[in-house]
């Protein structure tokens, strides 16, 4: 069965982390992060490289060519993920305008993969960094339920329980209520500790 196009969440999930990192305030760029060893600016540093990696690999391009933590100061943080954006927009079609990338074999850090499973993957990955950076700085009543719920049924899929560690950048699953919210429960599954914001508990480091 195809897969379907994930265009639509990336675009989602592409706002809803855009959002987040244009009303980061300055004052909080040295605060950590769920993710262990990373405060704020790292964290939106790596949003950057994101962003970039999308568009790179999108073309054909290998992952390694993007840094995952590009060097770049703190009053430009916001102007690269928009430019960055913008070029994945143009590589990816988000338009809707052409289809090819969808077909096309990418390779990102975990694996070779037709652009329909990458572009997921990459969904997957902004959705949860937009958690890490809400968790961060007091904002995660604001995070797009719906995405999580959509995200999370995914992540069960293509991320199980059993493959954590080494090559896999998720902890263990962390139990959570019954009555958890969405983006609890998928923030869980990869390993997050919901309460990290109250805790100070940390995630592995992404790639």
């Amino acid at each position: 069965m195809t897969a379907p196009d994930p265009r639509p969440l990336l675009a989602r999930a592409l706002d809803q982390v855009g959002t987040l990192v244009a009303d980061t305030p300055p004052d909080a760029l040295d605060r950590p992060t769920p993710c262990d060893g990373w405060d704020v600016r790292t964290l939106l540093r790596h949003l950057v490289g994101v962003h970039r990696r999308v568009g790179h690999v999108g073309t054909g391009g290998h992952f390694a060519d993007v840094d995952a933590v590009p060097e770049v100061a703190d009053h430009d943080l916001v102007a690269e993920v928009r430019a960055a954006r913008a070029e994945l927009e143009r590589v990816w079609g988000l338009d809707g305008a052409d289809d090819a990338v969808l077909d096309r074999e990418l390779t990102l850090p975990w694996g070779t993969m037709p652009g329909r499973l990458a572009g997921f993957g990459y969904v997957q990955e902004l959705t949860v960094h937009a958690w890490d950076l809400a968790a961060a700085t007091g904002r995660t009543a604001a995070l797009d339920d719906t995405l999580a719920a959509a995200v999370e049924e995914a992540a069960r899929r293509m991320v199980p329980a059993e493959t954590r560690g080494g090559p896999v950048p998720f902890g263990p699953p962390v139990p959570v209520a019954p009555d958890a919210g969405p983006y609890a429960r998928l923030v869980a599954w990869l390993g997050r500790d919901p309460a990290a914001a109250r805790t100070g508990e940390r995630a592995p480091a992404p790639r």
